[in-house]
């Protein structure tokens, strides 16, 4: 008999074996930099950014600081800067952005190249000086973490190094304009970054906000399974090189909107495969692929008299049983009934690259549709290959074929026989009433709404050895 130390011992084994145990998410979204590029710089365009480098305060921004050097000259330019009438940007562009790892690599690094052209106009000249401006923005998106724990995407120190800015300008003129501009342009080497800090990165946090925002309601958006419902939601980020990671949880909602089933992280194993050249990948758990198939495929009963509806199939029925009983072949009549009960959901079985999907099926032969005791019940261990295709943003799912594995007798109202004797009459009775049936209610597919929300018309699929993972289809 075990003692108290051997029980505080196992009791320390399990625990420190659970504590050393990967817990693996229900799902994870993988974004690589394409993805972030295309909806930052879309956020930037919905918060109008151009038109926020476009009313930067540039005259104001240099007569703050008077010019320097020289006392008569210092305020001879300050003299003329008094009497600059305007000074702003008048074309505005923001270059394709930049997503990269951090230098620390604790992050994404985002580059933010703008190109501006400023106009100057003064009473010197009747033409307006034009100024070509080059800089680069910088910010950092990095995993920050609450006092509570909880863990977050930011977009961190936003800044605007002197050592990005170009200023030249567009076209010469005289001697004092030029040396009038060449002056203004030294002003605004210090005053430009200190206005893009001020003015525009408070607009990128913004968009950046706004971005994980969408994210996180492209990611809770429910996914129906018939009358029920598959929700994921946000656990944690992380960043790996370029990529931005989402780990999930899963629950599954039936009609009611009452959650059946939770799926939170485990020590059920998900390989997650790297991105390569796709801009993003969903990697689903075999569990909660597992549900979402049972959902749309509960338990049921299906009755059929095999002798109208299938006669072919009634006559080898009626010729193997024959073999096993004279008396009861003799008895079929036309009106001979066959039930088909799926007592469990199907079992999906992965592998890399295929699946197969296990079920338990309970089959009954009657004499006659009033007949109330069946000839017997088998218990049938029968087997499908999953195939799981897409169409547009469709994830689909057939069973091709069905085997019967292993036929066991339940009951028998004529004797004892071997069940494998009806083997190949009750796989054909699977194949074309069980089969059809359960291909007819996959065929509407699933609806991955974040393939086209993330800017994809089409999705591809493909399985690992533990999980599905979900990628837009090659342009």
């Amino acid at each position: 008999m075990a003692g108290p130390v051997t029980f505080t011992l196992l009791c320390g084994l399990l625990a420190a074996t659970l504590a050393g145990a990967t817990l693996s998410p229900a799902a994870v979204l993988s974004l690589g930099r394409e993805v972030i590029k295309e909806r930052l710089t879309q956020g930037l365009k919905d918060h109008n950014a151009t038109h926020i480098l476009q009313q930067l305060p540039l005259l104001s921004s240099i007569r703050e600081k008077p010019a320097g050097g020289i006392p008569i000259l210092g305020n001879l330019v300050n003299s003329i800067l008094n009497h600059i009438i305007w000074l702003k940007v008048t074309t505005a562009n923001i270059l394709q952005l930049q997503v990269q790892p951090s230098d620390e690599g604790q992050g994404l690094a985002v580059k933010i190249p703008l190109d501006m052209v400023a106009g100057l106009n003064t009473p010197l000249v009747k033409t307006i000086v034009e100024m070509h401006m080059q800089t680069e923005v910088q910010a950092i998106i990095t995993v920050n973490a609450s006092e509570r724990g909880h863990t977050r995407l930011v977009l961190e120190d936003c800044s605007n190094s002197h050592k990005s800015l170009r200023i030249s300008l567009l076209q010469k003129l005289s001697f004092l304009v030029n040396s009038l501009a060449n002056k203004v342009m030294s002003l605004l080497v210090p005053a430009l970054p200190k206005l893009v800090k001020t003015q525009l990165c408070p607009v990128i946090k913004e968009a950046f906000e706004d971005m994980h925002e969408d994210l996180l309601n492209l990611v809770r958006a429910p996914i129906s399974l018939g009358s029920n419902r598959l929700e994921f939601d946000p656990l944690s980020p992380a960043i790996k090189g370029n990529v931005i990671q989402l780990k999930l949880e899963a629950k599954l909602l039936d009609y009611q909107g009452k959650v059946t089933k939770w799926f939170r992280e485990s020590a059920v194993s998900l390989t997650v495969p790297p991105l390569d050249n796709s801009p993003f990948s969903l990697t689903v758990r075999q569990d909660v692929v597992n549900a979402a198939i049972a959902a749309l495929l509960p338990p049921e009963e299906l009755i059929v008299l095999l002798d109208y509806v299938l006669p072919e199939l009634a006559r080898q029925l009626k010729s193997s049983i024959n073999v096993i009983s004279t008396k009861a072949a003799q008895q079929l009549g036309p009106t001979q009934l066959v039930k088909i009960l799926t007592q469990e959901t199907p079992e999906l079985l992965l592998d890399q690259g295929s699946a197969n999907v296990a079920q338990l099926i309970v089959l009954e032969v009657f004499a006659t549709n009033e007949a109330r005791r069946p000839f017997f019940t088998l218990g049938i261990e029968a087997s499908s290959e999953a195939q799981f295709y897409t169409k547009d943003d469709q994830l689909m799912l057939n069973f091709n074929e069905i085997s019967s594995d292993r036929i066991h007798l339940m009951n028998s109202g004529i004797g004892l026989f071997n069940p494998e004797l009806l083997k190949n009459v009750t796989t054909e009775i699977l194949t074309s009433v069980l089969l059809p049936n359960e291909n007819g209610k996959l065929r509407s597919g699933v609806s991955i709404s974040m393939v086209k929300a993330l800017g994809f018309e089409e999705a591809s699929s493909f399985l690992t050895k533990d999980s599905l993972v979900i990628i837009p289809a090659s342009q």
